[in-house]
């Protein structure tokens, strides 16, 4: 059954979490919205850049997806040496060198003259190597958050730092389309050039912010009280218990890692399919300028976030997250089909991205909670790591699929079928696998009496 009333050491605890909460997201928050904005402004960059760049439509989805092939292979090997090094210094590191290379990305053309190279090798060397820049990043996020948190708190926790994801596009769309129109032309560089080199410079400077901000965990936090930091490491620690923190060598014989690692990808596929290509789904609509295109595009994303943080906190109040999980991918699911046969109206084709996206989003925002659920220490630092660098292929997948058939059947619907299909996947997977596992309630919030 589950615990009793809340007690005065439990309100205690929740005004502590307030305080590391309010300290700690508005920065990691600013940190993955502009992560977010240089892993995918490719998409706005698309509208100029095919033509400029002469790519095809299968060129560009491959070279947006091949970000997630140099962040596969760096992805455990990065959260490895974060668990060792610390936080701060590894994810100054990760931000400052993507900044650069987002940056330099409004240099593709030149560098394939310099180089000898073709504009096509050279723009899926750079995003390559964007991958390998910000590999580790994500997972370090969620990896830090195990240090300070306990599992039943990670639903919310993991939806505001996502949230940043949707936002990105609010704010980050209508500024990618405005600088892409106001700035084409001024000083001989197209406008999207002006967007990369714009966007990816703040990467560069918050991230030696981030040495002098952040703390490596609880014990070495200047801004917490002795008792505060009792509170939380007790919490942290007496949860433990709970987990496990399997040898390195052990981590890859659980078959849970395998289940998370099938979720995680299937829903990338359906959120990056849509992320790389919903500029120019609208643009395709007949919008003629790429500020409305940015305009347009804040729409779902903004109910994506509002999706997000409804969920997970319903989720946390009445500690449940398989169901909340599968169903939220269902939904997902069904409005990607729908975006891919209702495409006569732009209304009617937005109405249902948004529903696919909302989906999609509030389910992302609920699996990075499953992890810690069940593993501690340097297992969570692993295994954390293996499901979203695996998991993350689903971004190479989904957008070089949609790429394909697009080029293949001279539309989308086949595309955006697809990734409604695999959505449905994740949300059978959810519902089959997770509750056996003990992701149905958190377990250090239910009483054995």
């Amino acid at each position: 059954m589950l615990a009793g009333p809340t007690s005065i050491e439990d309100k205690n605890e929740d005004k502590v979490y307030k305080k590391v909460t309010w300290r700690l997201m508005p920065f990691i928050g600013l940190c993955y919205m502009i992560s977010y904005l240089d892993r995918v402004n490719v998409g706005f960059a698309k509208l100029q850049m095919l033509s400029d760049l002469h790519f095809s439509e299968a060129v560009y989805g491959f070279g947006a997806g091949i970000f997630f092939i140099g962040y596969f292979i760096f992805e455990v090997p990065s959260n490895l040496i974060m668990h060792r090094v610390g936080a701060k210094i590894w994810m100054a590191r990760i931000m400052i060198t993507w900044g650069i290379i987002s940056a330099l990305m409004a240099f593709t053309g030149v560098f394939a003259t310099k180089l000898g190279v073709s504009n096509i090798v050279m723009f899926y060397s750079l995003r390559f190597l964007l991958g390998v820049a910000e590999a580790g990043f994500f997972p370090g996020m969620i990896l830090y958050f195990n240090y300070w948190y306990p599992a039943h708190r990670h639903g919310k926790i993991v939806a505001l730092m996502l949230s940043a994801q949707p936002v990105a596009f609010i704010f980050g769309g209508p500024l990618s389309g405005w600088v892409m129109d106001a700035f084409n032309g001024v000083g001989a560089m197209r406008g999207w050039q002006w967007m990369f080199l714009m966007e990816g410079i703040p990467a560069a400077v918050v991230g030696v912010v981030i040495i002098f901000y952040l703390s490596n965990g609880i014990k070495d936090s200047r801004w917490l009280t002795a008792d505060e930091k009792s509170v939380l490491i007790h919490r942290v620690e007496s949860e433990k218990k709970f987990k496990s923190d399997y040898p390195l060598s052990q981590l890859f014989k659980i078959r849970m890692l395998y289940v998370f690692i099938g979720i995680t990808f299937m829903n990338v596929i359906g959120i990056y399919g849509l992320n790389f290509w919903i500029p120019s789904i609208i643009k395709a609509a007949g919008v003629t300028t790429n500020f409305k295109v940015g305009l347009i595009t804040a729409i779902p994303y903004f109910v994506g976030a509002v999706a997000m943080l409804l969920v997970s906190l319903r989720s946390e109040r009445v500690n449940e997250k398989r169901w909340h999980t599968s169903v939220a991918a269902a939904i997902g699911g069904l409005g990607l089909i729908g975006s891919a046969y209702f495409t006569g109206n732009i209304v009617v084709t937005m109405t249902f991205i948004t529903i696919g996206l909302a989906g999609c989003l509030a389910t992302n925002a609920m699996i990075w909670s499953f992890p810690g659920s069940i593993l501690t220490g340097s297992a969570a630092a692993a295994g954390i790591a293996t499901i979203n660098s695996l998991g993350a292929l689903g971004g190479f997948f989904g957008p070089s699929l949609l790429g394909v058939l697009t080029d293949m059947f001279g539309n989308r619907t086949a595309g955006l079928a697809v990734l409604g299909c695999c959505e449905f996947v994740a949300a059978l997977l959810i519902a089959v696998f997770c509750g056996s596992y003990g992701i149905q309630r958190d377990s250090s919030k239910v009483s054995t009496a």
